[in-house]
């Protein structure tokens, strides 16, 4: 009895685990049927269509400053980041060889005032020899040509009076504008030489609370750029604080590097707290387009052509060129749509048109090659054992 009763229970477990084979199989076999794609749901969000660029913030008013005068630099009285005010000392030139020029100067002219004084004195005595005939009218010619000499180098040695004085006057570096100095250049003992160009010695910004931003835009996205568009925009130095910007202007010159021509787009900015600085790297995006609660797919379901293309069939050959082409899954199969779409911003499409409807599956990949994965995990796994 005992022994028969062992194999009925011997015989009911294997047909249990029969059963339960078979039931697993049907039921991996229905989940790699319906597992043969991998989708996304159409849902409603919000997005927006953004051009990203580069740019450089910039003070909004940039001088240099520099020396007309060539010489050594005896004294420097600003440093950077001092504040200061239109026509404040900033450096003088060792003034000796200027103010020496200047006295020489000085002593032509004087000596020029001397010899005309002494011709007009030689005139006056001439007309009157003249008048009583004991000179010829060619004789006062000649002393009246002396006068005009004369006159002549006076005027000459007054004008180089006024350069050697303001060459003397150049020696003092003074500010031209209000500001701060972004960069100073020079040391004392420092020679600076402007014989051909004016050697920069200072850097003065205007206003560090308003700056503006530089920007380098593609030429296949400056058509969407327009004046006053607001931007925003992130510097590496505070990647979690987010500015806003407007567009100031677009400047027509184009810049052409290796066959890639770019615009540069001016914004301003406003600076108040001082944290933006001269020369950080701005990460500019523009707002292009903006919609909220749209109806929207991701792009990777435009993407997606499935090994077999079946083509839609309630559209012609050119519109079905004209319009994007996705895959709605249905009763485990790929049905294709041809769909009117609008803006994106990378990640998702706005869907125009009414053949999706929130909630359909849309295809964007074939799990095959996640099932292939899954295979030779498993094959591995079987080794191992």
């Amino acid at each position: 009895m005992t022994h028969l009763n062992l194999k009925n229970k011997l015989i009911v477990l294997l047909i249990l685990l029969v059963a339960g084979a078979i039931y697993g199989y049907t039921n991996k076999k229905l989940e790699s049927e319906k597992d043969e794609y991998r989708t996304r749901t159409v849902d409603r969000g919000d997005i927006v269509q953004v051009i990203s660029a580069n740019g450089t913030v910039t003070p909004l008013e940039l001088v240099n400053v520099g020396t007309q005068v060539s010489g050594t630099v005896s004294k420097i009285y600003v440093d950077f980041n001092d504040q200061v005010k239109t026509g404040q000392t900033l450096a003088e030139l060792d003034p000796a060889l200027l103010k020496a020029q200047l006295q020489q100067s000085e002593a032509n002219l004087k000596s020029a005032q001397a010899t005309l004084k002494n011709v007009i004195s030689k005139v006056t005595r001439s007309r009157i020899l003249l008048e009583k005939g004991f000179i010829s009218n060619e004789a006062l010619d000649e002393i009246e040509q002396q006068l005009d000499i004369a006159q002549a180098q006076v005027a000459i040695s007054k004008a180089n009076v006024e350069r050697d004085r303001a060459n003397l006057n150049y020696s003092v570096i003074r500010s031209p504008i209000s500001g701060v100095v972004i960069a100073r250049d020079v040391n004392v003992g420092q020679t600076v030489a402007a014989s051909f160009q004016t050697p920069i010695l200072f850097q003065i910004a205007r206003d560090l609370r308003q700056m503006q931003i530089n920007i380098s835009v593609a030429e296949a996205d400056i058509g969407q750029i327009y004046t006053d568009q607001e931007i925003s925009f992130t510097v590496d130095a505070f990647p979690e604080r987010e500015f806003t910007a407007h567009v100031k202007q677009i400047r027509l010159n184009p810049a052409i590097q290796e066959n890639v021509v770019t615009y540069n787009v001016v914004a301003m900015v406003i600076n108040d707290d001082g944290t933006l600085l001269p020369g950080m790297t701005a990460n500019v995006r523009f707002i292009v387009h903006q919609k909220n609660a749209a109806l929207r797919v991701p792009n990777a379901a435009l993407r997606y052509k499935p090994k077999n293309e079946i083509p839609a069939s309630n559209l012609s050959p050119l519109a079905r060129a004209r319009q994007p082409l996705l895959y709605r899954l249905k009763n485990n199969a790929p049905i294709p749509i041809n769909v009117v779409t609008g803006i994106t911003d990378g990640n998702f499409t706005e869907i125009i048109s009414d053949e999706l409807t929130e909630g359909d599956e849309v295809i964007i990949s074939d799990a095959t090659s996640k099932k292939q994965n899954e295979a030779s995990m498993s094959n591995f796994r079987f080794r191992m054992f």
